[in-house]
């Protein structure tokens, strides 16, 4: 505050100096004493409102350009002298009320927009074209990292997400706990015997307990641990690991989606980068790049296979914007793997149950006033965005902190954000949800 009121003297000191003229001149020059101090106290009011006015200049200048949300106090700050100067100055005072009344209706909306939680827009990163099948295998495991984690060297950054979406239920270091799903730390070594697991049943998928017997009607079963890692893949519900079934169905069923398939859509190429990595993290020799994907043509049928060639691969395996905001909001939710992890009624396919049902029209307003709520918001709306933007700031019991990608805000843009959270603001427990538009 000294800052600025050292600012706005500096400002606006030949204004300060025309006031003090006239007050002297005030003080010498009339000779009626009422006059005279009217006219005394309205110069020290002038002066005083114009102190403000070059504070507000100083504070709109100097906050312009950062990250400040200081920038309404600007607009107080006229409003105030506006009606100030409405009060000591009569002969203008219905031009001051009018002018102060728009500068508090704009610093009202100013203050409202400015503290509402923020998305940073901008333009989507560089089109790289990709040519999986020519790469060596550490440059197919770097674009594997990438995938998985978003960026090279991020494997050990707590909370890194990349397009496959797998560190939202598996760890991959070693001793780390995995809550949802089977740590992948050394996961070639231990593919090979889940084939000799008694409910794999090696060669006779009908036999198996699980929700579904193959990938698809002929597939067959895996045969050596690519196989198996491929067919994990394709067919999470083919065979679930002991313990990380979906809750009630007794190891039955997988909560993982298919990765070849939308939201997260792997291509061939994305799969065999995927593949790579595990292998050569762990310091082994990797499979061919034609020997994964062959193992992943036994478990995908042709009709289902995403494959992409050198001309046709955009936007590189880290993934840019997801989402512009042109599209429908169920696309959106697709694109942005939402359904992959969350159960969203009306939404097709959102069926996920790694993250809570997203019912918010009815949660929301309970969860502002648990105690252990750290953000900021007052309404449904603000909450939803907060959810998006800054997950951790509220984290809903039984479900852990950091499994949601925290960079929505900078893979959605502002007008998908919008929708997302028009829409889930209309869900309620017990009720239709809205229709998809």
């Amino acid at each position: 505050m000294l800052g600025l009121i050292v600012d706005g003297f500096l400002m606006g000191w030949p204004v300060f100096a025309l006031l003090v003229g006239y007050f002297m001149y005030c003080q010498t020059s009339i000779s009626d004493p009422e006059m005279k101090k009217r006219l005394q106290f309205k110069t020290m009011i002038a002066m005083l409102t114009g102190l403000m006015l070059f504070m507000a200049i100083s504070n709109y200048s100097t906050n312009f350009h950062g990250e400040s949300r200081l920038l309404p106090v600007s607009l107080v700050m006229i409003t105030t002298l506006c009606f100030i100067m409405g009060l000591y100055f009569t002969n203008l005072a219905a031009l001051f009320k009018i002018g102060g009344f728009m500068f508090f209706v704009a610093a009202a909306l100013s203050g409202y927009g400015n503290w509402l939680p923020q998305v940073e827009g901008g333009f989507p990163p560089p089109v790289v074209k990709l040519d999986f099948q020519s790469m060596s295998a550490q440059q197919l495991a770097d674009e594997g990292e990438k995938i998985i984690f978003g960026g090279l060297g991020q494997s050990k950054v707590q909370g890194a997400i990349g397009k496959g979406q797998c560190p939202l239920c598996h760890g991959f270091q070693q001793g780390f706990l995995s809550e949802r799903a089977p740590n992948l730390f050394d996961v070639p070594a231990r593919a090979s015997t889940r084939l000799d697991e008694p409910n794999y049943h090696k060669g006779n998928p009908e036999a198996r307990p699980s929700v579904q017997k193959e990938a698809f009607p002929g597939s067959g079963t895996a045969e050596n641990a690519q196989e198996y890692i491929a067919e994990s893949h394709a067919c999470p519900n083919c065979y679930v690991v002991p313990g990380f079934g979906v809750k009630g169905s007794n190891d039955t069923e997988s909560p993982m989606p298919r990765i070849h398939k939308p939201p997260i859509s792997l291509s061939m190429g994305e799969l065999a980068a995927v593949d790579t990595w595990i292998y050569i993290r762990e310091g082994k020799e990797a499979p061919a790049y034609d020997e994964i994907v062959a193992s992943y043509e036994k478990f995908i049928p042709e009709a289902d296979r995403i494959t992409v060639t050198a001309e046709e691969e955009e936007g590189g395996a880290a993934g840019g914007v997801l989402a512009t905001g042109e599209e429908p909001v169920n696309e959106i939710f697709m694109k942005a793997a939402c359904v992959a992890c969350h159960t969203i009624p009306g939404i097709e396919g959102a069926t996920g149950k790694v993250g809570p049902k997203l019912v918010e029209g009815t949660n929301a307003p309970k969860r502002i006033k648990d105690s252990s709520y750290k953000g900021h918001a007052k309404s449904v709306r603000e909450y939803i965005t907060e959810s998006i933007l800054d997950p951790s700031a509220y984290v809903v019991t039984d479900y852990p902190d950091n499994q949601m990608p925290k960079d929505f805000g900078k893979k959605l843009s502002a007008g998908a954000v919008n929708k997302i959270v028009n829409y889930l603001s209309q869900l309620q427990e017990g009720k239709e949800p809205p229709p998809v538009e």
